[in-house]
């Protein structure tokens, strides 16, 4: 099945859909000129170097876990790939918590909005935690379906005295009954058809949630005109893009993509906050950060994308590659793994200060 399409779509009706959002009567005074830093020239500047080099940065992580094939260290399943992906994870579940979640609630709470029609409902809250039981429900949904249409067949088959398809249901039924044990994610990560579907859900779940944010972190770049401003974000975001493309590089990598989509969806990854800086600079002279609109479309994009990223992490990525037998059966990887982790938790954790 071809997905590029899928993700086409969405990154055009972003681009599209954000200008045309973020117009709106302003309640409060512009964060750059308040900063009386205001320089239009040296920002394109700025800004032109922050296209190349976040571009560069994203291209590279996203590249780094699909180097497989050439170094067997970073072959999946091996330790380093392992360590790769803990790290990678720890950055995807603090862009959720530390990045993209604060930028939610400071977005839907912000007193520009002057009175709400939500009151006091913690909405960024409600909508993080829906988007991650509606990634659960689509999972579930797929799977089952999945299981439904590989495996109803075979026992048909089966009934039918098809050897070959009772020696499948067999195995079907062995991989349930090993995640009655709690490794359901150890069973499904091998090479079979479900461990595929499951890995190639998971991968383009969570490039639409890296998209989404991407997409408004360019934006918000490429409408500053301040230097000062554009200045550390140029490092921070770069270092961002450069972690965020290792997890997903590590997920592309497991689910055994034809040349082509791994190709689309490296792209679309590293191309994404770039455009979102081409798109904020063509709309810096109406965009307006403080507007009603603008609050509310961003506050709820991030919120959606925080809730994505933080059941990725949690659920698909840690949990499931915790319960690995290779990880459960050697302490010393369990410790390497803990380490990878809390360095990928503090890395982006500590990019937060200056983006």
């Amino acid at each position: 099945m071809n997905f590029s399409s899928h993700f086409l779509l969405l990154l055009l009706l972003l681009i599209h859909f954000i200008p045309i959002s973020v117009s709106g009567e302003c309640t409060c005074d512009d964060s750059d000129a308040n900063a009386g830093d205001i320089d239009k020239s040296q920002a394109l500047k700025l800004k032109l170097i922050a296209i190349a080099s976040i571009l560069v940065a994203g291209a590279t992580g996203v590249c780094v876990p699909l180097l497989g094939k050439m170094f067997d260290s970073l072959r999946p399943e091996s330790t380093g790939f392992l360590s790769v992906k803990f790290f990678a994870a720890g950055v995807i579940l603090a862009t959720g918590f530390v990045h993209v979640f604060p930028d939610a609630s400071e977005s839907l709470e912000s007193p520009c909005l002057g009175e709400k029609s939500w009151g006091d409902f913690p909405l960024a809250n409600f909508i993080a935690m829906v988007s991650a039981v509606v990634v659960m429900m689509v999972e579930a949904a797929v799977m089952s379906l999945f299981n439904r249409w590989h495996y109803g067949g075979g026992k048909g088959a089966a009934e039918d005295g098809g050897g070959d398809e009772e020696n499948r249901h067999r195995n079907h039924v062995h991989v349930h009954t090993h995640a009655s044990n709690g490794h359901a994610h150890a069973a499904a990560s091998d090479g079979s058809s479900e461990g595929l579907l499951r890995h190639r859900i998971l991968s383009q779940v969570l490039e639409v949630g890296i998209l989404i944010h991407s997409v408004i972190i360019g934006v918000s770049l490429g409408v500053s005109v301040s230097p000062k401003t554009i200045r550390p974000l140029i490092i921070a975001l770069s270092f961002h893009q450069l972690f965020e493309g290792m997890g997903l590089g590590a997920c592309i990598t497991e689910a055994k993509f034809n040349m082509r989509t791994i190709a689309t969806m490296s792209i679309f990854f590293s191309l994404t906050t770039p455009i979102g800086i081409v798109v904020g600079f063509g709309i810096s002279n109406t965009y307006d950060e403080n507007g009603h609109t603008a609050l509310i479309v961003q506050g709820v994009l991030n919120a959606a994308s925080a809730g994505i990223l933080i059941y990725m992490a949690l659920v698909d990525l840690l949990a499931a590659d915790f319960m690995k037998s290779k990880v459960q059966a050697n302490p010393k990887l369990q410790t390497l793994a803990c380490i990878s982790l809390l360095l990928g938790l503090g890395c982006m954790s500590l990019l937060a200060k200056w983006a």
